[in-house]
């Protein structure tokens, strides 16, 4: 995707009075309405009021010389987990639809705000964020770009916030990574999207499925469109990231289970991005981490997952567990079945796990990994069959659920060549150190990018 527009891009626009936030705005809300597009699926609901008085105040603003950040007067979408202050949060479920509406915005919503983002409306999700596929019985499941005509999923569990972008219906999607409900659907949709360490973008305000793995970022046209994001959602400075040279740059390509399981598709587009990495100069070894392959183990009690949305959703799911999807409600339920104990060791062994995998990448600027290791599977396929959604689930979820595990921060670059389907590359990093895995990005993205 990479002819869509960037922030610098339309930044310039409107400074140069090419352009307004009202004609950008009316711009992407006709796109959203349009009967004929992915907007119905996309938005649970639209704010064109709201979103068009916010536009014509940016536009004052700018006459009078105020520019509150790169981000000011383009249109951006949320995930409907967020809170919003006089909106119903039902974070992609019909259980929440008659709930009270938020009585104050999370404060990534009033940042965001301050920034000047014009905010246009909520984006359609995974039920409750608890899967990697993008599929929504309530809301419906909007198609990704690539391939409309089969019905390709979007990935999850922000399917919206990437077909607001990838369709000009949002500048950005705002969504949120458990185990990869960012960098999964910028992966399958050809977007970039970057999923920051957790500490980093508070969560007050959201509908959460874990939280210790909750993280909130960024879905959009470039890397450099995520840094001005990911700063804005961090309370720091919006300012231009300077790309880290490739030259020198240490990247660590883990072969143990991120590889397994890549179709053909994916096996090419990932080594021919190591292969043009290293040309540029970075240096790339091949390592083992043993620890990738004890996940199973470690959970063999459950998740941490299970067990925070359970506690969070057992009363609801006793009082109206049949409104649920089928296949999240049973996946909450599994946390049922958790006791305190299994709950405290699985915390412990994680700091554990944490400091092995962190000693094993302490010589390396970044890992290097296929975000998602297939491309897109079709809708119809994973509706019918409950064994091809929990397979696909698994196998899609797999990779970026490592970073959530490690409390790192990652990023997802488009790394396939024209005209074929969305790829991801991963670049992870330990907790931290998001400014260096962007900046990183930033050098990576630009020869990615000739491939195109």
């Amino acid at each position: 995707m990479t002819d869509l527009p960037t922030i610098e891009q339309l930044s310039k626009e409107l400074a140069a009075g090419r352009t307004t936030s009202v004609q950008l705005t009316e711009a992407v809300l006709a796109r959203a309405s349009d009967p004929q597009g992915e907007g119905a699926r996309t938005f649970v609901a639209l704010s064109p009021e709201r979103a068009l008085a916010a536009a014509r105040a940016s536009d004052l603003l700018r006459a009078a010389g105020i520019v509150r950040s790169p981000l000011e007067g383009l249109p951006v979408s949320i995930k409907d987990l967020l809170d919003v202050a006089g909106e119903v949060t039902t974070a992609g479920s019909a259980v929440l639809r008659g709930s009270a509406p938020a009585k104050q915005s999370a404060p990534v919503i009033e940042r965001l705000r301050a920034a000047g983002a014009v905010i246009i409306g909520r984006t359609n999700m995974t039920e409750f964020a608890f899967s990697g596929l993008g599929l929504n019985p309530h809301y419906g499941t909007p198609k990704n770009p690539w391939d409309r005509s089969t019905g390709r999923i979007p990935g999850g569990s922000s399917s919206g916030a990437a077909i607001s972008v990838t369709d000009r219906m949002a500048v950005v999607g705002i969504g949120s990574d458990t185990g990869g409900s960012v960098r999964i659907p910028s992966a399958l949709c050809g977007l970039t999207g970057f999923k920051p360490t957790q500490r980093r973008v508070p969560l007050e305000g959201t509908v959460p499925l874990s939280t210790s793995l909750d993280s909130i970022g960024p879905l959009a046209a470039s890397v450099q469109c995520c840094a001005v994001v990911d700063a804005i959602l961090a309370g720091e400075p919006a300012s231009a990231l300077l790309p880290r040279s490739l030259s020198g740059a240490r990247l660590a390509v883990p072969e143990t289970v991120v590889l397994d399981g890549m179709d053909s598709v994916v096996a090419a587009a990932f080594e021919s991005a190591c292969a043009r990495l290293q040309s540029a100069g970075a240096l790339i070894t091949r390592i083992a981490i043993p620890q990738f392959a004890e996940m199973a183990r470690l959970h063999a009690r459950g998740t941490l997952a299970n067990a925070e949305a359970w506690a969070w959703h057992r009363t609801l799911l006793t009082e109206r567990g049949a409104e649920y999807d089928p296949r999240v409600s049973g996946r909450i339920r599994a946390g049922e079945k958790m006791g305190a104990a299994d709950y405290i060791d699985l915390m412990q062994a994680r700091k554990r796990w944490i400091s092995q995998v962190e000693t094993r990448i302490a010589g390396f600027d970044a890992m290097l990994l296929p975000t998602v290791p297939v491309i897109a599977p079709s809708i119809a396929e994973l509706q019918s069959s409950d064994e091809a959604y929990a397979a696909a689930n698994g196998l899609i979820l797999r990779n970026p659920t490592f970073i959530n595990f490690l409390d790192g921060c990652a990023l997802s670059l488009p790394c396939h060549a024209q005209g074929e389907p969305p790829v991801g590359l991963m670049l992870a990093g330990a907790g931290g150190r998001d400014r260096e895995i962007l900046a990183l990005g930033l050098a990576a993205e630009q020869v990615l990018r000739a491939r195109h």
